[in-house]
């Protein structure tokens, strides 16, 4: 199951690479629940999401906002259920011109083969700052 879990995530950040939004958004649980970093005032994709839709929304948002010098997952940690990813990013943000990057925890809840959970921690102080200019 956990070998499984982690080319299932693998495949999702190999979507997200190429931009493919169905494969990601068809990973999901009907009642996925996606969080990303804090609050949405501070970032419009930080916050709480429910649902496919929602997540597919995130993604647009992130492609809206971001322009991403490189985004590097770099180790998978299955335990259960769940996959942890330590990852780190920098990019651009389209708003204020400033770069942001930062190392990053991913976790995926992956009960019966969907994603059915995801969690996002980040330098959120550094990701506002850099959003606001």
């Amino acid at each position: 199951m956990s070998n499984a879990n982690v080319t299932l995530v693998q495949t999702l950040y190999d979507a997200f690479g190429r931009g493919d939004l169905s494969t990601i958004v068809a990973a999901m649980s009907p009642d996925v629940d996606w969080h990303s970093g804090g609050r949405a005032s501070d970032y419009p994709g930080f916050g709480p999401r429910k649902g496919p839709k929602a997540v597919e929304e995130f993604f647009k948002i992130v492609a809206d906002n971001n322009d991403f010098h490189h985004f590097s997952p770099r180790e998978f940690y299955p335990v259960d259920d769940k996959v942890f990813v330590l990852g780190e990013y920098a990019m651009t943000l389209k708003k204020s011109g400033k770069t942001y990057e930062s190392d990053w925890v991913h976790i995926f809840t992956i009960p019966g083969g969907k994603v059915a959970k995801f969690r996002e921690f980040l330098d959120t102080a550094r990701a506002a700052e850099a959003y606001r200019g």
